[in-house]
């Protein structure tokens, strides 16, 4: 964003929120799991002029007149996110993931009928059967768990929650859950029980793109992802399939859930899947993972507990118990040094949500800043200093540690809101 822009004469009170936002995710260390930063080509798309048109429908299909550019970005979107991940259909509308997986469901289910989702506490996602959610509301939901000797989901318990409850939609994924899945193995369940497969790889979808995790795509009837998170773009949803459900799926979409799709929004996402393709993309997610397994080795080294003992992915989950920690109070402590992670459950969590035992971390965006194995490092020792003596004079020492480090990684121009400035 320009210091001379026209929003900051117009509206100098957002203006000014957002220029404080830039510096916060500019001087502060990202480690969300679930957040990442754009490249300045997806957010000049996605504050484009095409927030000005409406477009019901599908390309070459619209019941609005005047489509015909909107037509060709949403065709390079799904041209290119289908060839990504070698999918026969796709549908870039999904305003979100959880609305991707609500139109997913509808497709091959009816309200009422059963689906069986990971549990939310054991690193499944809100919208994979949670009480709360839409989707255990409208449907029957059952949930399997993580074996608590190993942290990992175990094939057999599956299966025979499977045999019992007879799901019609069986869901793999997670939003805390660090391991990869075995999504031949779910595939060889969902037909010996007659049910749907379907894969939320909204957290890992970078990471198949990069070649570094075993696609889904393979194995499963509908496949749902973010658009943001390790895949780097801005945040929406997208759903793949294979041709035999892609008139249920786009018909969930729209008429289904949604109206008119955000065709700025759809840009964007075509800008960022057209990064994706490219060879340093790769690099990217290769960097990504081993950021993940250096930050969980520094932990250990510092007596933390990680949930499975480790990752493979893009995150970690760490119990705080034997620490004498809640997440609430860890998250407090490091926000306060400019460290940025979020509060979570644990398998077994004997505290509320809103409290918890763990929190999470990620290193998504940490590595679109350009940082490596010995950045992590640092930031572990960091962490644990926070974390063991949360005091002021601690914390006002390692506020100033993040900015000499983030100062040598910059994200953005200092005269913009754009986009990172190193691309490993």
């Amino acid at each position: 964003m320009d210091r001379n822009s026209h929003l900051e004469d117009v509206d100098p009170d957002i203006y000014a929120l957002i220029r404080k936002e830039a510096e916060r995710q500019e001087e502060g260390l990202e480690l969300i799991a679930s957040e990442n930063f754009t490249s300045r080509a997806v957010l000049e798309a996605a504050g484009s002029v095409l927030t000005n048109k409406y477009a019901e429908g599908y390309p070459g299909r619209r019941y609005y007149g005047g489509c015909q550019f909107v037509d060709q970005v949403e065709q390079l979107a799904i041209d290119r996110v289908k060839k990504i991940f070698a999918a026969e259909h796709a549908n870039v509308q999904a305003h979100s993931g959880a609305q991707a997986n609500m139109a997913a469901y509808l497709a091959v289910l009816k309200p009422g009928e059963t689906l069986m989702g990971l549990k939310l506490t054991h690193g499944g996602h809100l919208t994979h059967g949670a009480a709360p959610n839409f989707s255990g509301q409208l449907f029957r939901s059952v949930q399997y768990e993580v074996d608590p000797a190993t942290g990992r989901v175990d094939l057999n318990r599956v299966r025979e929650m499977a045999r019992k409850e007879r799901p019609k939609l069986i869901i793999a994924g997670g939003s805390a859950y660090p391991r990869i899945i075995d999504f031949a193995g779910f595939a060889e369940i969902a037909r010996d029980g007659g049910a749907v497969f379907l894969v939320d790889m909204a957290h890992f979808a970078g990471l198949v793109a990069g070649g570094v995790h075993p696609s889904p795509v393979p194995h499963a009837e509908i496949v749902t992802s973010t658009t943001h998170k390790t895949l780097r773009g801005p945040r929406g949803g997208f759903i793949l399939c294979r041709e035999a459900h892609a008139k249920a799926v786009d018909k969930q979409i729209f008429p289904g859930i949604q109206g008119g799709p955000l065709e700025h929004m759809i840009a964007a996402k075509a800008v960022g899947f057209g990064e994706v393709l490219q060879p340093a993309f790769k690099t990217y997610a290769v960097q990504v993972v081993r950021n993940a397994k250096a930050m969980g080795e520094a932990l250990l080294a510092r007596g933390y507990t990680l949930v499975s003992g480790g990752t493979d992915t893009h995150l970690l989950l760490v119990d705080l118990r034997n620490k004498n920690l809640t997440g609430k109070a860890a998250e407090e402590a490091l926000q306060r040094a400019d460290i940025t992670v979020n509060k979570n459950t644990i398998p077994g969590d004997p505290q509320s949500p809103f409290v918890t035992s763990g929190i999470r971390i990620g290193t998504p965006a940490l590595t679109t800043r350009g940082m490596g194995e010995s950045e992590m490092g640092q930031i572990a020792s960091m962490i644990d200093s926070v974390l063991s003596s949360p005091d002021d004079s601690t914390i006002a020492r390692v506020a100033g540690q993040v900015r000499d480090l983030t100062a040598a990684f910059p994200l953005y121009p200092k005269t913009t809101a754009g986009s990172p400035a190193r691309r490993p």
